[in-house]
């Protein structure tokens, strides 16, 4: 049952290193995140044994006796999709509690839910990493190169390359997406079909399969309408009564929805920084929408349409800008762990912070102009470095222009494909 498929033609992620390093001392691995980016195609390149849970004849076997089913298979063993047979998860810690040799299991899952519970079997003996979406990085194969926050915190400069797009080149990338089907093999209106499928899908059978034991299911045209409104919100700070009221919802039904839509992790909350050095901080998330090509997918637009409207085309690029550098924070040395800052009444407000060791800070801000300068565009990151002293690291304002330049004291100005240069 070794997946040779996967061997064939590999585009490598930034999480490859990570997860050879980590099979070489733990017994389990489970690897988490959005349908169709890349999970199982990663960790089948290293399973001997591939479990299909999704396939009804291999879910049939596991869920009668899984433990029988696991024993006497080649290892590393994945199982696949394993929230379509959950009991698998007490199989394999069974296995692991008596044999924790390394390297044995795999479990990967397009699923939250169980995984946020106090009580989770996998505690101690499966690991848990994040996957998501192809970066731009990933999809250009510069993988080995440092991440963008461990250039940053070396006091190295960032690189710019040599094909650095315009702005409507940035919202190409965008329309292209992260999901590796998409984004390598499909163009124009393929590609625009294969996203609409996948909202398809997200929003009638992975829905329904999550809320299998609910006593009524989710009208479908109601959670589209929230989910057009998220998409319309993603990279805001803002109550989430703003969304469920552009959607005509109420509040129950809407956090419901919210939460059906993070444990499929289509949409994800940056929580706000704070400080008891900085007073007035809002506590508020930023909410995001995981791709920001589901953004414009949801909205039915088109790179003209995201160009000539201002407020979307700077929360796309905040998104897009997020999406690079999420999956980057578990393979940085650095380890950084990402929020967003802004005050009472928005008097100052930075995209992103990257908190390291050390309460060290690197702050991101996303511009979609091409020439900020250091008065109007980097005010708040100036206000933050006097704020913090030497505890800010490095400021950047990432914009759609071509140069590199100075804008004050350890704050620079960089084009968003230094993400990738």
């Amino acid at each position: 049952m070794r997946d040779d498929a996967a061997r064939a033609v590999y585009v490598p992620r930034l999480i490859d290193p990570l997860l050879d390093d980590l099979l070489e001392e733990l017994p389990g691995l489970l690897v988490v995140g959005p349908r169709a980016v890349g999970k199982t195609t990663t960790v089948a390149r290293r399973a001997e044994t591939v479990i299909a849970l999704s396939v009804e004849a291999q879910a049939a076997a596991f869920a009668a006796d899984p433990d029988s089913a696991l024993a006497g298979l080649d290892e590393p063993v994945l199982l696949d999709e394993w929230q379509e047979v959950p009991s698998v998860f007490g199989a394999v810690r069974r296995a692991v509690d008596a044999d924790p040799r390394p390297g044995r299991f795999f479990l990967t899952g397009s699923v939250r839910a169980e995984l946020d519970a106090e009580v989770w079997p996998g505690t101690g003996r499966l690991t848990r990493l994040p996957m998501y979406p192809m970066t731009i990085r990933e999809q250009l194969g510069q993988v080995d190169d440092a991440t963008f926050f461990d250039t940053l915190a070396a006091g190295q400069p960032l690189t710019v390359p040599a094909d650095t797009p315009d702005l409507r080149g940035y919202v190409e990338l965008v329309l292209r997406s992260g999901f590796p089907v998409s984004a390598l093999r499909l163009t124009g209106r393929r590609r625009e079909l294969s996203l609409e499928a996948y909202l398809d899908q997200l929003l009638t059978r992975d829905v329904a399969q999550l809320e299998e034991s609910a006593t009524r299911r989710r009208d479908r045209q109601r959670l589209l309408r929230y989910f057009e409104a998220y998409a319309l919100n993603s990279g805001g700070v803002l109550d989430h009564r703003t969304i469920y009221d552009g959607a005509q919802l109420n509040r129950i039904t809407a956090n419901a929805y919210e939460d059906l839509l993070t444990n499929l992790f289509v949409v994800e909350q940056v929580p706000p920084w704070t400080s008891n050095r900085l007073k007035r901080l809002v506590r508020q998330p930023k909410r995001y929408v995981i791709d920001a090509a589901l953004i414009a997918s949801a909205l039915r637009l088109d790179a003209n349409g995201i160009m000539f409207d201002g407020d979307l085309l700077g929360r796309v690029l905040d998104t897009f800008v997020a999406a690079q550098l999420r999956p980057e924070l578990a393979v940085s040395r650095t380890r950084p762990r990402l929020f967003h800052l802004r005050t009472e009444q928005g008097r100052h407000e930075v995209d992103l912070v990257a908190e390291l060791g050390g309460q060290r800070l690197i702050a991101v801000d996303i511009k979609a102009n091409a020439a900020p300068d250091a008065r109007n565009d980097a005010k708040h990151l100036v206000w933050l470095r006097d704020e913090l002293g030497d505890r800010f690291v490095a400021g950047v304002v990432l914009h759609s222009g071509p140069r590199i330049y100075q804008l004050s004291e350890r704050i620079t100005a960089a084009p968003i494909s230094t993400l990738w240069g």
